[in-house]
């Protein structure tokens, strides 16, 4: 391609026009100065701009971009051609574009002389573009689960002890209680609960507490009879449905007290009844509960039943928050990585080590749930990036994060992209460009002031000094050993490799008989 367009004379272009005009892409082609020789119809449609007006302006009057942030600009600078770059923009008319663009130069002989540029517009791709069925990854079973213990991922001490508790408990018929923040995954160990018992062949059965309005959840539990009360059927209740398998009630601490009651005498019975019957149901029912505080704070809280905790709390099983977990982080970041690359068709290999720095200090309210859904937003956006950084987090980031450095970076991005364009109205969403163009902090925030900066700068690499010189000191001091260094820094053996190659630490240098270590 720079071979061909080593060959244009930008002084005399009449020869492509009969080609250009017709192309889907757009294509602007420009002098060494940056001024706009040729325009086509599709980059017209794309702008919402005349052609007529384009000709003979700079592109940095055409488009909300300095020399700095123009990829045309910066390809005439450079002489070396942009791939594939995908780029938000704003038309000095205000329209933001979503694109994806190929910058190349053009020569007279050993000089720039200007540079060409295509551009294609992400809405046209998503009309143009089939839309390629992506199977369910994680299909679920015939008796309606769809995990299993080996889908627990992670090496904290805690978490592995659960997991070896929730299997040895699995097979016997005392009610498991599991107590986990919102994100954790306790449904995830309910099913896995299930698939290890001998109930497994039976379908498996969950009700979400939190979701059902109080005067139907006791109808849905228990089951109703036809003239029971006005609109009544006779329907099967989920305590009937379950008999001979496993009942998940998830969020126990929103049933009411008064349900509780009379669900604690049912498992005292082991019978059930309909509403509006008197004939019994034996029942033999795996109950698996779950919480997401302390039980005797909710007892003393009064959302429940002293009685019915001690009858369902038979078995309990703590799932630690991922704030507890952060070892944990870079194996599940990359879990989520690879699952996401299948269903969105992105191939992203990786998180940068300031988005990582970022993960492990990060309290993670909405725990692992919280982790996942960022992770899949950055990834809508990457574009052709194999790297997630902080910039593919946008606002999204700041929100969840509260992280200033996101507000720095610049609206002009030649590496975030979403599959979906961008529509002109969504321009105030973003909360990043004022009316002229210029970044600006969005409204209600200040930004921090050079002072603050530099000491959080500061802050950063002290820490990072002192994570190098920490980590730098076991390695000489275990001679290398890798699973010595990660337990007496207390972290596991792949957050240390993270670490080692974020600093550049390698593992022979440490060893004795080798290259000394770099000091």
């Amino acid at each position: 391609m720079q071979k061909i367009i080593a060959k244009f004379d930008v002084n005399n272009i009449d020869f492509v026009t009969s080609v250009f005009d017709h192309f889907d892409e757009g294509v602007i082609i420009t002098d060494s100065d940056g001024n706009i020789v040729y325009y086509n119809k599709t980059q017209a449609q794309i702008d919402g701009l005349d052609a007529k007006y384009a000709i003979g302006r700079k592109v940095t009057d055409i488009y909300q971009l300095s020399r700095d942030t123009s990829l045309i600009m910066l390809c005439i600078r450079s002489g070396e051609p942009m791939r594939n770059r995908t780029f938000f923009y704003k038309t000095s008319a205000g329209k933001v574009a979503n694109t994806i663009c190929g910058v190349f130069p053009i020569y007279s002989g050993d000089r720039v002389a200007g540079a060409i540029c295509f551009v294609r517009d992400y809405k046209i791709l998503k009309k143009t573009t089939p839309v390629v069925s992506v199977p369910d990854l994680k299909p679920k079973k015939k008796n309606g689960t769809r995990y299993t213990f080996g889908d627990i991922l992670g090496q904290n001490a805690e978490l592995v002890r659960s997991v070896h508790t929730a299997r040895e408990a699995a097979s016997s018929v005392s009610p498991i209680m599991i107590i986990g923040q919102t994100g954790t995954g306790k449904e995830l160990f309910a099913q896995s609960i299930h698939n290890h018992s001998l109930r497994s062949n039976h379908n498996y059965v969950a009700v979400n507490c939190a979701a059902i309005p109080d005067h139907l959840l006791e109808g849905i539990l228990f089951g109703t009879t036809k003239g029971a009360f006005t609109g009544a059927v006779d329907r099967a209740g989920l305590l009937e449905i379950a008999n001979n398998s496993t009942l998940f009630l998830d969020e126990l601490l929103a049933m009411p007290l008064n349900l509780q009651a009379k669900l604690l005498r049912v498992l005292q019975e082991k019978k059930v009844h309909r509403i509006g019957s008197v004939k019994d149901i034996d029942l033999n029912i795996k109950i698996v509960s779950s919480v997401n505080r302390s039980p005797r704070e909710a007892i003393n809280d009064g959302e429940l039943r002293v009685d019915l905790f001690y009858r369902l709390g038979v078995v309990m099983i703590k799932i630690p928050p991922l704030a507890e977990r952060k070892n944990d982080i870079p194996l599940l970041v990359n879990h989520f990585i690879k699952r996401l690359n299948r269903t969105l068709g992105t191939g992203v290999r990786a998180v940068s080590d300031e988005v990582m720095d970022l993960f492990e200090n990060y309290a993670w309210p909405g725990n692992i749930r919280e982790l996942e859904h960022l992770i899949e937003g950055a990834m809508n956006i990457v574009g052709y990036n194999d790297t997630i950084d902080l910039k593919h987090f946008s606002a999204a980031f700041e929100s969840m994060l509260g992280v200033e450095a996101v507000r720095d970076a610049p609206f002009i991005s030649e590496t975030c992209s979403p599959p979906a364009a961008a529509a002109p109205d969504q321009t105030a969403a973003f909360g990043a460009i004022g009316a002229n163009g210029e970044n600006r902090e969005p409204e209600g925030k200040s930004m921090a002031t050079d002072t603050e900066t530099a000491q959080r700068k500061n802050l950063a690499e002290e820490h990072r000094a002192l994570e190098y010189a920490a980590i730098k000191e076991v390695l000489a001091a275990t001679n290398g050993n890798i699973s010595q260094s990660s337990k007496k820094l207390g972290i596991s053996r792949q957050l240390l490799h993270y670490k080692m190659k974020k600093h550049g630490l390698v593992r022979e240098t440490f060893i004795k008989g080798k290259n000394t270590a770099a000091t």
